[in-house]
């Protein structure tokens, strides 16, 4: 961290002890969102709800508890696992979803591999960009009419523009002109043989509105998400976890730094910030100095082109 930077951040933390930042409006994206889950409970047959463990998906399953009840959760829970995933997280996922008595279904980017679905260009490629392979199987294996995920709008442009209620076709893909006008808070839900939507309850929160709520809720999160020691190599302008999926380089230095991550995702493709945050409190602060959107400063998979993750939406990934 600059010596700039840690000046603003020091501002920014006195800022917030003498006027403590306003979380009113929290209230109103909390019914929002709870509104559209029961939409989703109401108006489709057949939903889940994308679950990673990651922050996004455990906000949303913290206003799912809240529209349902525990043990209540009208759907089922749905993950896409890489096989590159953080253990942390998967291990959270697992006990949250138990905590919650929910039922949590699990399909692999491996097993796509072997029916011959998904193949690698090499063995040390990422698997993220195959997700929407293995997604797309399970939606027909269950007949999934509406999948919920976790996309917020402020993340990245492709997802700006995106629908509250997305129409996927037949293929799973996404077609600009099939979208829906949405007026106020009427959704139309009609569906053709083999369609689906993706739902995105908590599009209009930001960053900053996630952290709030976490804070103002206690909602517990993945020992990543805060400060931590780290072995890390700086690549292109990232810092890039030294795991062995993702080693040094020969000529790469590795340095112990004090880090946390912004988004928890595959492995091979997530980099971590610099900080020193250690509570929800302490990184609202820090999002109210970011510069720069979760995704393009953590994320080695959206930086390929400035149209990665638009070529991937249109292939089913979210």
């Amino acid at each position: 961290m600059t010596t700039q930077q840690s000046s603003f951040a020091m501002n920014a933390r006195n800022t917030y002890e003498k006027h403590t930042l306003s979380n009113a409006h929290l209230d109103a994206l909390e019914e929002e969102t709870i509104f559209i889950l029961r939409e989703v409970a109401a108006a489709f047959e057949r939903p889940a709800l994308l679950f990673s463990g990651g922050k996004d998906s455990l906000v949303m399953l913290k206003c799912a508890e809240k529209a349902f009840g525990v043990g209540r959760i009208p759907y089922p829970l749905l993950m896409i696992d890489t096989g590159h995933n953080f253990p942390e997280v998967t291990a959270f996922r697992d006990f949250r979803a138990e905590q919650l008595g929910a039922e949590l279904i699990v399909r692999s980017v491996e097993d796509s591999m072997k029916r011959g679905t998904v193949r690698l260009a090499r063995p040390d490629e990422s698997r993220n960009v195959h997700q929407s392979v293995t997604l797309l199987e399970a939606i027909e294996e269950f007949r999934f009419d509406a999948l919920i995920g976790g996309a917020r709008r402020d993340e990245e442009k492709a997802r700006a523009k995106e629908r509250i209620f997305s129409h996927r076709d037949s293929f799973g893909q996404w077609q600009p002109k099939s979208q829906r006008p949405e007026l106020w808070n009427l959704f139309n839900t009609r569906l053709h043989p083999g369609e689906h939507f993706r739902v995105f309850p908590i599009s209009n929160w930001t960053e900053l509105d996630v952290w709030q709520y976490i804070a103002r809720e206690q909602i517990a999160l993945p020992s990543l998400y805060y400060a931590h020691t780290r072995e890390v190599i700086e690549r292109k302008g990232l810092l890039v976890p030294v795991t062995h999926m993702t080693p040094a380089k020969p000529g790469e230095q590795v340095q112990q730094r004090l880090v946390r991550f912004r988004t928890v995702g595959d492995i091979t493709c997530t980099c971590p910030v610099e900080s020193d945050a250690t509570t929800a409190n302490d990184i609202v602060i820090e999002t109210l100095q970011a510069d720069v959107s979760e995704r393009g400063a953590t994320r080695m998979d959206d930086q390929t082109s400035d149209a990665s993750m638009e070529k991937r939406k249109k292939e089913g990934y979210f």
